[in-house]
């Protein structure tokens, strides 16, 4: 049985800003892009690269909102009309295998406790022996080479419960 699941955003905070304009959207550090490759627009509700000419938005985001010295946010893209992701128990998206990826460990005061940079397609074994610590609440990825978050992971009904 699998004993995680790979979680994107929801989408519905950020639909209403694709019809701000540029200068509302300049007032909340966001920006409007359009993909100009296949590869390098990750949107982090589909969990999926955008497509070229692809509307997006790059903004900033509290993607750890914990009262904890590891508060933090950063820039993601999010694209325009994007469906929420659904990934099967125990699978890593092409989204995520595709790249070199930080991954995060975090307690349940939502404090740093294990962290290690490695191939997105290698993260199943890595995820699954993280959460084989009891310690582990939950898991942050992060595009390593640009450091931005990408995801979170969480552990399957059959793990919480442990």
């Amino acid at each position: 049985m699998s004993s995680f699941e790979i979680v994107g955003l929801p989408y519905a905070p950020f639909a209403p800003l694709f019809s701000l304009s540029d200068a509302e959207l300049s007032k909340i550090h966001a920006q409007r892009v359009l993909a100009t490759a296949n590869l390098g627009f990750p949107c982090r509700v589909s969990l999926s690269d955008a497509e070229i000419g692809g509307e997006l938005l790059l903004l900033p985001y509290t993607y750890q909102p914990a009262d904890s010295p590891y508060r933090a946010s950063g820039p993601i893209f999010v694209r325009k009309g994007a469906r929420e992701a659904s990934i099967a128990p125990g699978v890593i998206p092409e989204y995520v295998a595709r790249r070199l990826i930080s991954v995060r460990a975090y307690d349940a005061k939502d404090c740093m406790t294990d962290a290690e940079v490695r191939p997105g397609a290698e993260l199943a074994a890595v995820i699954l022996r993280l959460f084989d610590d009891p310690r582990i609440a939950y898991i942050h990825l992060h595009n390593a080479n640009r450091g931005c978050f990408s995801c979170a992971v969480r552990r399957t009904a059959n793990q919480a419960s442990r």
